[in-house]
């Protein structure tokens, strides 16, 4: 059933919503303001059928796969518009928690600046399918361009689906994860079942081809043509298989710059849920650095490059779980200042722990807003100071947004219970 409905609101997802007497009803693709006609489906959903009347803040999309392609949700929003939406979700977060703190505008990024994506491919016949998955489907779409990853990925699209040829399992998905480096692209497959060695050896000559730096398969590296490479700040790192990094090297250096300022005199910092060094080894070029990371790939890259790269002040490592072991407040009173940039879950847990410490200044990085508001709260409660919020658009056209906190220590540590 089709009913014409007029959009209300941009929601949290990148839906457009309109309020009918049945209730919200979702309609991808559609802006505040229009009126559309819909497709009426189950739990408040709808599909967009026409744009009868268009908003001005509707643009162009930058990509033909748009509207199929679960990749991108807003590439239809005028950037002044999309600007908002995205600072507006971090405001909400913050209001949620009843914090006050000043939001800067977005930050944005460029196109074509995602290092590192993860791609799924599928058999179909005598086809293979490369791209991303509709939203909320398990239906692939097959794509042949793709306007937020790296130049050098989308030109190995073909070279990839050789691999993938190779590779898929029959009537199963296989994932790729793939990273742009400085010396070639980094491809770590997974959920991809068992490897014969007639299949191991031409994915190996398919490598070798393609010129890529590295192969791995659920986490065995099946060849290294040359270390897979990054520069954080000015010292290059060995980044494990597949290992965490930021998605773009443009929001990385914008976080790290707010971190830097914000920290400038430290003399010793803590760096939290460190991965392979992102901030560490910028912040070692001033100060010592305890960098603890639960993983123990990412550690031993950070390890290596900070023995290796010269004219670094002392970093130490700590291979540790934070949400289940959390440093605690006498350990963390060793240092002047932190920083700490966990998963999308947050660190409810070891902000805790900073709470009741004294470390004076307080960088906390996130994707998930929710979450940092959370955190935030925890750290202000304890005696913390919001000095400033940045939202960096760095999951360009995704209802994804990251956030730098900086924050201070105002008062005395509570007493500890």
């Amino acid at each position: 059933m089709s009913e014409r409905v007029v959009i209300d609101e941009l929601g949290a997802q990148g839906d457009g919503i309109a309020q009918t007497p049945a209730g919200p009803l979702y309609v991808p693709f559609t802006l505040p303001g229009e009126t559309v006609l819909a497709e009426i489906r189950a739990k408040g959903r709808a599909a967009l059928r026409t744009v009868e009347t268009a908003s001005s803040q509707r643009q162009e999309p930058a990509c033909r796969h748009f509207g199929e392609c679960g990749g991108c949700a807003v590439q239809h929003v005028a950037p002044e518009a999309y600007a908002a939406w995205k600072r507006a979700k971090v405001v909400r977060a913050l209001q949620s928690r009843s914090l006050e703190a000043e939001v800067a505008p977005l930050v944005t990024c460029p196109p074509n600046s995602r290092r590192r994506v993860t791609l799924t491919a599928r058999t179909l016949g005598n086809r293979i399918l490369l791209g991303y998955n509709a939203a909320q489907s398990h239906h692939l779409i097959d794509i042949e361009e793709c306007p937020i990853a790296a130049p050098e990925i989308v030109a190995a699209l073909e070279d990839m689906r050789v691999l993938a040829r190779i590779l898929a399992p029959r009537n199963k998905p296989l994932r790729l994860a793939v990273t742009a480096t400085a010396t070639g692209l980094d491809i770590a497959v997974g959920a991809a079942g068992r490897l014969e060695e007639k299949r191991r050896q031409k994915a190996v000559e398919c490598a070798l081809a393609g010129r890529f730096a590295r192969l791995s398969f659920d986490g065995e590296v099946l060849v290294e043509c040359e270390k897979p490479v990054v520069q954080f700040g000015d010292v290059p790192v060995a980044v494990p298989p597949g290992g965490f990094l930021q998605a773009t090297a443009h929001a990385e250096k914008t976080m790290a710059a707010h971190i830097l300022r914000h920290l400038d005199g430290a003399k010793n910092v803590a760096d939290l849920f460190a991965g392979s060094g992102t901030f560490t080894l910028r912040l070692a070029r001033h100060s010592r650095v305890h960098a603890v990371e639960g993983d123990a790939a990412a550690l031993a890259a950070l390890s290596h490059a900070a023995r290796t790269a010269p004219g670094l002040k002392p970093v130490s490592s700590e291979k540790r779980d934070l949400f289940h072991r959390p440093l605690l407040p006498r350990e963390l009173d060793a240092f002047d200042g932190l920083v700490f940039d966990p998963p999308r879950a947050g660190a409810e847990a070891q902000s805790q722990q900073i709470a009741r410490s004294k470390v004076r200044r307080v960088a906390a990085i996130s994707c998930n807003p929710g979450t940092l508001a959370r955190d935030l709260a925890i750290l202000v409660e304890g005696g913390y100071r919001i000095a400033e919020v940045t939202p960096i658009d760095q999951f360009l056209w995704s209802p994804h947004v990251e956030v730098v906190a900086l924050l201070e220590r105002s008062g005395k540590r509570p007493s500890s219970p």
